[in-house]
């Protein structure tokens, strides 16, 4: 529950102070190129975007124990279905962004709430349930929390 707390209300509270064009401690992206970026990543998981799987079935056990360990995502991690520079971004203000990602996180959860035994792809995780989602969007929500100097 703690973890669904700070995906739903901690985060938008955190990353919402955050000037559109403020640098993380690493990384290219700016802070609304970052929140876009965790928009669409919501957008993966329930649906609404799509990815081949890039991971050879042979290795999702491993990130999965990843998943599932107290290991964090490291500095600089980059998704191997994502380009080198980041996207330009959709909206002309961060309001904008912070809204469509508070919109997606909503969907996650109704979509998830309305059917509990849903799976979507991941690219690199595989087939993901409610609480490896879950799971999932929290560490990738701590992850650019941390990039941002949030927490």
């Amino acid at each position: 529950m703690q973890k669904q707390q700070f995906i739903q209300q901690d985060f938008l509270k955190l990353v919402s102070t955050l000037s559109a064009d403020q640098k993380g401690n690493w990384g290219v992206m700016n802070a609304q190129q970052m929140v876009e970026h965790v928009a669409d990543f919501f957008k993966v998981s329930y649906g609404k975007l799509k990815f081949q799987q890039v991971t050879p079935p042979e290795q999702l056990s491993k990130f999965r124990d990843f998943l599932w360990s107290d290991k964090e995502f490291r500095e600089n991690t980059k998704a191997p279905m994502l380009p080198e520079t980041p996207f330009s971004v959709r909206h002309a203000e961060m309001q904008g962004s912070l809204h469509e990602l508070e919109n997606d996180i909503a969907q996650f959860f109704s979509q998830f709430h309305q059917n509990e035994s849903t799976t979507t792809l991941h690219p690199v995780f595989g087939d993901l349930n409610f609480d490896d989602w879950v799971q999932l969007h929290y560490k990738h929500t701590l992850h650019h929390a941390k990039q941002f100097g949030l927490i």
